[in-house]
Parts: structure tokens; sequence; C-alpha cells
């Protein structure tokens, strides 16, 4: 299993470490966390500031890795095992969201049809489907036809 896996399951509060028992894949998962949350991004304050330079350092004195640290740490703790636990937890549930959202792939779906109904017509229509497949996989491969 790769780490992204085990961290996508310790993200769906319905599953989290109830799963395994294995202590290095618990690791992985966690370790993998820890390093892709993103904290949400703080409202930026009064520009009172007296300098630039402290403006600068300001942002390095933020403990943003403690922080998702302790953020994981009270989302692994929580026994609530719906989806609404994951709002009380904004870097976690980012990070849930991005690992456990799936693509959309209905475009090529949709090109699919759109040429099985260029390739089936009424004068094609007693063919054998094995017939049928093999001029589907011409049609759709016709730019990658090198015997001009």
């Amino acid at each position: 299993m790769t780490e992204e896996l085990i961290a996508a399951a310790f993200l769906l509060p319905k599953f989290r470490t109830s799963w395994t028992k294995d202590d290095a894949t618990i690791r992985m998962g966690v370790d993998y966390i820890k390093q892709h949350m993103i904290a949400p991004s703080l409202p930026l304050g009064d520009a009172t500031s007296s300098s630039d330079e402290e403006d600068f350092f300001s942002a390095l004195q933020a403990p943003q890795a403690q922080d998702n640290s302790k953020e994981l740490d009270g989302y692994m703790a929580i026994l609530a095992d719906h989806m609404d636990s994951l709002k009380f937890f904004p870097a976690v549930c980012k990070l849930s969201v991005k690992l456990n959202t799936p693509l959309p792939a209905s475009a090529a779906c949709e090109r699919l049809f759109t040429i099985t109904g260029l390739v089936f017509s009424p004068r094609r229509a007693r063919q054998h489907s094995r017939n049928f497949e093999n001029q589907l996989l011409l049609k759709m491969n016709s730019k990658f036809d090198s015997f001009k």
C-alpha cells in the first residue's frame, strides 16, 4: 500500500486506524499526513506594523507545524465517526478532501460513446461483438496510423 492510500483511509472518520494494527503502517500514514497538511490561510491583520522587517520575520515566528501536529492529534483522538467532525479541523479536512475526492473521468467515456455511435450504424447492426470491438479500436486509434 502506498503512503497516500494509507493517509486517505486515516482521513476518513469512519475508518481512521481501525482497519490496521501495524505500527509501521500507522506511522507511515501519520508521517504522510504531517508532511502534506497545509495550514488554513490566516486573515491578514491591519498594516500598523512599524517596519517591513517586522512583517518579514512575523511569518517565521508562526508555529504552523506545531499547530498542524496538534490538529492531527486532536482529530485522531475524537471518537466521532461522521464526516461533520472534520469541520473542527480545517487543515485535516482540506487534506481529506484532496486525498479522498475522485477525479472526474466523464470526458473519456463521452468520447468513447460518440465514436461508438459513428461505428455502429444500421448497416452494421448484425455484426459480432468482437468485430465491433476491433472496429472501435481501429477508429479510436486512427490518429496513430502510420501507413500513409
